[in-house]
């Protein structure tokens, strides 16, 4: 198994979907099951063995810093600061590298919430890497396991679990989790200021170097107030 000690967490985002909760907290301090969603995915990464998370700030940043700052996790926090522009997630990535001292990283969106299956989700990432082959490799989610998710999908697996994308007015049988293990092979000679990881995917695609792994327990979708009290349902018969 690749040993990974490092993981970004995306944050910096405004939160739309999620107001008016969002009006008066950045959504990753929005509370599902009793506790802020950031402190769920931290909580999955000191399960993990991560020693050190990066967290990208933009929206109520100093609201975030104060609660980050106050965790009781044995995590090293570095703050990615973008208060002064909002990037993106291709961008945010890419501003952050700075802090990441790892060639292999976790990135994970803080907003879904998961449940391991057999295996240690990440760890099931780490045990599926292939340093010769992969420039990045995603979580993916069947749709029986994938709740509050009303998308068309987005991706298909070949033979070999290269992805590919799902055609327009189709559908597709596996979700981004919004969780990847990356090397920052896929950050080379990346666009300047906000832009969408979907960029840096498309290369790696071409390349034949985006995998994907599938997930092996239960995803929450949680980008909605309604989303929430469903979630929670499901996570108290876990």
């Amino acid at each position: 198994m690749t040993k990974v000690d490092t993981a970004m967490i995306m944050a910096a985002g405004l939160g739309k979907r999620m107001r008016p909760l969002t009006e008066s907290r950045p959504k990753p301090l929005v509370e599902v099951a009793g506790k802020a969603m950031i402190d769920h995915c931290l909580e999955k990464l000191v399960e993990a063995g991560i020693g050190t998370a990066v967290v990208n700030v933009h929206y109520f940043a100093d609201m975030m810093e104060a609660h980050l700052a106050a965790l009781p996790y044995p995590i090293e926090i570095r703050l990615s600061d973008e208060r002064s522009e909002l990037l993106e997630t291709g961008g945010g990535l890419v501003h952050a590298e700075p802090l990441i001292d790892a060639e292999n990283f976790f990135c994970i969106n803080s907003d879904n919430l998961w449940t391991d299956g057999p295996t240690n989700s990440l760890h099931q990432l780490a045990q599926a890497w292939d340093e010769d082959k992969m420039d990045a490799l995603l979580l993916l989610v069947s749709r029986k396991s994938a709740h509050n998710y009303k998308g068309d999908g987005d991706f298909h697996l070949d033979a070999e679990n290269r992805i590919s994308r799902k055609l327009a007015d189709h559908k597709a049988p596996l979700i981004y989790s919004g969780i990847q293990l990356l090397s920052k092979r896929l950050l080379r000679d990346a666009p300047s200021g906000p832009f969408s990881t979907n960029i840096l995917w498309e290369r790696a695609i071409g390349d034949g170097r985006l995998f994907g792994a599938v997930h092996e327990g239960e995803w929450f979708e949680v980008g909605s107030p309604q989303a929430i009290a469903p979630t929670e349902a499901a996570l108290a018969n876990v």
